[in-house]
């Protein structure tokens, strides 16, 4: 290369740094770079298309002469899928082509009406950190117009125009992300606040104006203390625990501007906010959730209390009419009819009074000495009469010796019974229910296996909520406690419990509870 070719090649680089340098909007960027490359090479047209990493086009310039030409996303689609340029994408290689009617790769647009006219073409790939972000493409009307020092010109233009087309698509990617955020942030039906990470409020949403009752341009001057108890030990003395990328959730209540109060449900984590790691915080009112847990406790309450007294009642009763009846096989079976459904509603109501007792904290102060073996059999034979009922049967898988478990007999075998029961429900008539226990480690694990439906992948730990059931347009229905009371018992005794299921082949609901130390005194 000639001194006064080298000479010229960095003024033009200089020249086109200098144009797209001032400039990160990628239409900008694309119109300098095309105008730079005619101005400097020639040609009566040109083109740049942008690829996004899976090449396809994303944006594109083109220029006739000095004026910009409109373009569709089909013919940017077929500019790279065909031709010269989608040759040039494929291969990663610049193309000198003196007289387009010679080469089969360039294509003949019919909207184009110099399609019959021998032009000169140069495609250039351009290339920043290994991935390729568009295609470059100058034309002109005659043939045999570029040459090979057009084509290094190109080359130069190009290694310029990729990094400045890299760093413009960033930009770009960037503002349309933080545009998207915004607007989600806006239209969001929770309130939603920015702070920084002294806790001071930088943004809030239109619908955290309105819950908390405080204008933005107040809300900016507060911090988010000020609006809601933050439980420091779920976020971290100065946030720290809200540095990483997960999300934290705890309950509070959010203070309103009128001294009122609303309970709100709070998830924090960290966000970039204008280019700066902040925090966002959102308060989901919950309202009506506390509201309907309220009336849920208040009922079970009522059911607890109001039918404690005449169940215990009708118990004594049942226990004097077994010894009246004498011998008589139909009256024996209706009583014995009335006593199973009797302790069933026991069962439920203890089940109710347990689970607020274990919700409230309160321990097991009951507990004992239990072999496995026994908790398994008299549960499969309180359960026995509902599964006669459906002509199922109820077998055991027991070893011969296992170890004890210290727990609360009557609450445990409740457990037991609860998940023979859902069996019952839910598995076909004359089908076969397996209940049993194996060693499992350090702990004892029971099972109960069932012929039913299955459960949902997405349900197999909703179904262990209180209330929550799953069931089909004409499945048996519930209060949907007994599995929230199951998981309850078994986590008070230092166990675990969960489903493997598979879906049209049943159930198997498997809980473990540790094996009783020898320091633990027996009663």
């Amino acid at each position: 290369m000639t001194k006064d070719r080298t000479q010229t090649l960095l003024e033009l680089l200089i020249q086109v740094n200098r144009e797209v340098a001032a400039a990160l909007d990628l239409r900008t960027v694309l119109q300098r770079l095309l105008f730079a490359a005619t101005k400097n090479v020639g040609g009566e047209r040109g083109s740049i298309v942008v690829l996004d990493d899976n090449g396809k086009p994303i944006d594109a310039t083109i220029i006739y002469g000095k004026s910009l030409r409109e373009h569709t996303t089909q013919q940017l689609k077929e500019t790279v899928d065909h031709g010269l340029a989608g040759w040039v994408v494929q291969h990663r290689e610049a193309v000198l082509v003196p007289d387009t009617s010679k080469d089969e790769r360039w294509v003949r647009r019919a909207d184009d009406e110099t399609n019959r006219i021998a032009k000169s073409a140069i495609c250039v790939p351009l290339i920043a950190r290994e991935h390729l972000v568009g295609v470059l493409t100058l034309v002109h009307s005659r043939p045999n117009v570029f040459n090979l020092e057009h084509l290094d010109l190109m080359k130069a233009i190009a290694d310029q125009a990729s990094i400045a087309v890299f760093n413009a698509r960033l930009y770009n990617d960037l503002q349309n992300a933080h545009q998207r955020y915004r607007e989600l942030f806006e239209e969001s039906i929770d309130p939603i606040f920015i702070t920084d990470w002294e806790g001071r409020i930088l943004e809030a949403n239109r619908e955290a104006t309105r819950l908390s009752g405080v204008r933005a341009e107040e809300l900016r001057q507060m911090s988010i203390d000020q609006l809601h108890e933050i439980k420091w030990n779920i976020t971290g003395i100065e946030f720290e625990n809200l540095r990483t990328d997960d999300e934290r959730i705890y309950e509070s209540v959010l203070h309103k501007a009128d001294s009122g109060a609303v309970p709100v449900e709070v998830h924090a984590r960290c966000v970039k906010f204008e280019e700066t790691d902040s925090i966002q915080w959102t308060l989901r009112d919950i309202t009506e959730r506390k509201e309907l847990d309220s009336l849920r406790d208040d009922l079970t309450a009522m059911i607890y209390h109001d039918l404690r007294s005449p169940l215990g009642n009708i118990v004594s009763s049942l226990d004097i009419l077994s010894g009246l009846t004498g011998q008589d096989e139909s009256v024996r079976s209706v009583l014995g009819i009335a006593v199973n459904s009797t302790e069933r509603i026991q069962r439920l109501v203890n089940s109710l009074l347990d689970i607020n007792r274990l919700e409230s904290g309160q321990t097991i102060a009951t507990q004992k000495a239990v072999d496995p073996r026994e908790l398994i059999e008299l549960a499969v034979k309180d359960a026995h009469p509902s599964a006669a009922g459906r002509n199922q049967k109820l077998e055991t898988n027991l070893p011969k010796r296992l170890p004890n478990v210290w727990v609360d007999m009557d609450m445990m075998r409740r457990v037991v019974i609860n998940l023979l029961e859902n069996a019952i429900k839910f598995s076909r008539v004359e089908s076969v229910i397996e209940a049993g226990a194996k060693m499992d480690g350090a702990n004892v694990q029971f099972w109960v296996k069932d012929n039913g439906p299955g459960v949902p992948a997405n349900g197999r730990e909703r179904i262990f909520e209180k209330f929550a059931r799953l069931k089909g347009k004409d499945g048996p229905g519930g209060l949907g406690i007994g599995l929230a009371f199951c998981r309850l018992a078994v986590q008070a005794h230092g166990g675990k419990i969960w489903v493997e299921s598979e879906m049209g082949k049943g159930s198997k609901f498997i809980f473990v509870l540790p094996v009783m130390k020898e320091t633990v005194v027996r009663n």
